[in-house]
């Protein structure tokens, strides 16, 4: 092994606070909102997840990097933070999966890091202030100055960045054996794993950009349709909740998962807000209030969906109420839309039913996806005979 070049690197808060390390990826400058993750393992799904754009991500787990990077984790087509932050960089992957090390692969992608800081002490600090904006740099290592820089980014609040990460053009992943249903995924920061899960249960998924419009929609002959996990502020997306209550007036069957939580939140006639840290972990306990069942979810959401947790909420298209709950701190993790008969006709979480990395207590969601468009069908049938 190589002996490694040690670079100072500096990362200060927007508060003031700094932190002296080394170099860790990518040389030189970046800033974005300071977040962090609690996962002890998956960091390469965490850091190709597009709902991390503009932010850069504190790891709590102390060793990052022994497991290298493979070919086959990557959740999209690239890498997605605007930072790294590790207590402990390793300096050799050991898994029979890895081809390459993380430390290459974010210089390779020019994502700026850094490694050697207190990064307990750094998370206590954003639990207790809330997160904030931060920079990095290896070139400016004057903390005044570099604050000086930190302020004039923009807050995360109000930041539209869907168009920074949806498809440019629509992409079809076949369904696996025979064909069932059709969905239409918008694609708000999708994830791989999840059209690949659908695709498991006989969807035809139709990836499609965010500035698709109901017409496009309608032409594909779709059973259901899908809302995917993304960046930014739900309260800035507003083409994608008109997009959304044109999906609910045509009546077909919906999923939303993360940002489609928070977008079905919005739709439906609730209001958002920004959590002081966020939750960002594959450790979240949430209790499905349908079955009483408490899952443990990944999540990675700095937004959530402001309902009551103690009774309905009419709207025109039918009976919303909050289906999920955190039981950490009581925040609405998921939401469904019935209708007179108590049939749920749309419903959505906060959490990620398809975590790559684990843990998959909430898979079965998928499959819930299924029963609302077979009962769809069913009664599609019973009308026209």
């Amino acid at each position: 092994m190589e002996p490694r070049t040690v670079v100072p690197a500096l990362l200060v808060l927007e508060d003031g606070r700094s932190f002296r390390g080394v170099s860790f990826g990518a040389p030189g400058e970046t800033f974005g909102e300071a977040v962090f993750s609690t996962g002890m393992t998956g960091y390469q799904e965490t850091l190709t997840d597009p709902s991390y754009r503009r932010q850069v991500v504190v790891a709590t787990a102390p060793h990052i990097g022994n497991t290298g990077w493979n070919a086959e984790d990557d959740e999209s087509r690239r890498i997605w933070v605007a930072g790294y932050v590790v207590r402990d960089a390793s300096r050799v992957r050991s898994n029979w999966r890895s081809h390459r090390s993380l430390d290459e692969v974010l210089r390779e992608q020019g994502v700026v890091g850094i490694a050697d800081i207190d990064t307990r002490a750094l998370t206590r600090h954003l639990r207790e202030r809330g997160a904030m904006r931060v920079g990095i740099s290896t070139t400016e290592l004057d903390a005044a100055a570099l604050l000086a820089r930190v302020l004039e980014q923009p807050s995360m609040a109000g930041a539209h960045l869907v168009s920074e990460v949806t498809v440019s053009e629509p992409v079809v992943v076949r369904p696996e054996g025979a064909p069932r249903y059709t969905v239409a995924a918008i694609d708000l920061g999708i994830k791989d794993m999840t059209p690949a899960l659908m695709a498991r249960r006989g969807i035809e998924v139709h990836v499609l950009p965010a500035t698709t419009g109901i017409d496009q929609i309608a032409a594909l002959g779709v059973d259901g349709v899908f809302f995917s996990n993304g960046p930014g502020d739900p309260a800035a997306a507003e083409e994608a909740v008109a997009l959304l209550r044109g999906v609910l007036d045509a009546g077909w069957p919906y999923f939303g998962i993360c940002f489609g939580n928070q977008i079905f939140g919005r739709a439906l006639g609730f209001g958002t807000y920004k959590l002081k840290y966020g939750h960002r972990g594959i450790n979240q306990p949430v209790m499905d209030l349908r079955t009483r069942t408490v899952e443990i979810t990944a999540q990675n959401h700095g937004f959530a969906v402001d309902a009551p947790l103690d009774r309905p909420t009419d709207t025109p298209w039918g009976i919303a109420r909050v289906s999920h709950v955190c039981l950490n701190d009581g925040v609405v993790e998921g939401l469904e839309l019935s209708d007179a008969d108590g049939r749920v006709k749309a419903f959505s979480v906060q959490y990620h039913p398809e975590a790559a990395a684990g843990p998959h207590d909430s898979a079965y969601l998928f499959d819930r996806f299924i029963e609302v468009m077979d009962a769809a069908r069913t009664q599609a049938n019973e009308q026209e005979n």
